[in-house]
């Protein structure tokens, strides 16, 4: 996979660990400020009403629930 290739990325913002997500969090945002990868960052909390969520179906729960590109709202555990 060349990085080139890449165009989007969605991302768990959690529930999580708090190192765990500020990890993929820097990471993703680097790959957007380098490469200008637009990213979508979810929580399966955003989809409320749908039952069966699969990873390759949220491209189009996260455009179905109108999950904003590039903007980052986590959610941490405590």
């Amino acid at each position: 996979l060349k990085l080139k290739a890449i165009n989007k990325i969605y991302l768990n913002r959690g529930p999580g660990s708090f190192a765990g997500i500020r990890n993929s969090l820097s990471i993703v945002k680097a790959f957007n400020l380098t490469n200008n990868i637009d990213y979508y960052c979810y929580s399966f909390q955003d989809f409320k009403g749908e039952e069966d969520i699969k990873y390759e179906n949220i491209p189009d729960l996260c455009d179905k629930f109108n999950i904003k590109k590039n903007l980052i709202n986590p959610i941490y555990l405590i």
